[in-house]
């Protein structure tokens, strides 16, 4: 019988620290605004010039190209 009352009383602190516990977060969610963290492969990445001179020339050449600019 002592055995019984012993594992009541422990499911009973276990499952009222797990309640305390969601609400502790609930609380917290509710206090702190939500957004989505930017993953970093939609983050911008650095401008690179070297690399957007190189495909400046390219455009450019390709026009000049397209216009029969060379014979």
């Amino acid at each position: 019988m002592e055995d019984k009352k012993k594992i009541a009383a422990a499911l009973s602190a276990v499952m009222n620290y797990i309640k305390t516990e969601e609400e502790a977060m609930y609380i917290q969610s509710l206090a702190e605004p939500f957004f989505e963290p930017i993953p970093k492969a939609y983050a911008a990445a650095p401008v690179k010039l070297w690399g957007m001179s190189g495909r400046q020339d390219q455009m450019h050449l390709r026009t000049m190209m397209q216009m029969r600019t060379f014979t």
